[in-house]
């Protein structure tokens, strides 16, 4: 059985339409496991009270992909947060990067992997309104023991009132005597006697006192003897 031209044509035909379908269908399924930017997010999170920037890499190829963080100011990078590579992985590969982040902040965060992804994730990164919390320490409190400090009162105590003043101890206590003088005691009225040397008449009366002695005494000498010579004749 002879084939003829026109059968032959279209088996041509369909093996070609096959091969183009096959082809076609390979190059979309590589196309769906090679890495683009699709496969990595990126978002502002709070551990505690640090702030992180986390992105996560869902490439099924396993590329190693190289992570930039940038903290823009006005549409222009205000700094460089870091740089880190990450390997991708089917359930999810994250890198993290430690950033202080101030709220409504945006960062941009750049995605490279050689031949493949050289770009920026879509639509940047904007931090959530309000800042990660800081724990505040607690502030160190009185024991509940302790009891305030007793005040002075402004009112004399007893005690104090018993305790004799000054001004009465000293009366009550006995006045210091002097000490005896050896000097005579003078007349009421002599007015001579505070005063001494030559005008003193202390030495004129003794001589007065002596001479009087001196006579009574002779005066009963004489009248004794009298007596005697009476009572003998």
């Amino acid at each position: 059985m002879s084939i003829s031209r026109r059968n032959a044509r279209r088996s041509v035909r369909i093996l070609g339409v096959a091969s183009a379908s096959a082809a076609l269908l390979l190059g979309l399924s590589s196309q769906a496991l090679a890495c683009n930017i699709r496969d990595f997010s990126a978002e502002a999170l709070c551990t505690g009270d640090k702030g992180q920037i986390v992105v996560t890499d869902i490439d099924a190829s396993k590329r190693t992909a190289t992570v930039t963080v940038f903290l823009e100011n006005n549409g222009a990078d205000d700094k460089q947060v870091g740089e880190k590579e990450v390997t991708g992985a089917r359930e999810g590969a994250k890198v993290v990067f430690d950033e202080d982040w101030k709220a409504d902040a945006t960062y941009r965060v750049h995605i490279k992997v050689p031949g493949l992804v050289d770009e920026d994730i879509k639509g940047n990164v904007t931090t959530p309104a309000t800042a990660c919390k800081k724990e505040e320490s607690p502030s160190p409190t009185s024991p509940a023991s302790e009891s305030p400090a007793p005040t002075q009162s402004a009112s004399t105590p007893a005690e104090d009132s018993a305790t004799p003043s000054a001004s009465e101890s000293s009366g009550a206590a006995a006045p210091v005597s002097e000490a005896p003088s050896n000097a005579p005691s003078a007349a009421i009225g002599d007015s001579n006697l505070a005063e001494t040397g030559a005008n003193s008449n202390t030495g004129l009366i003794a001589g007065v006192a002596g001479a009087l002695v001196v006579v009574g005494g002779g005066a009963v000498y004489f009248g004794m003897r009298r007596r005697g010579a009476k009572s003998g004749s």
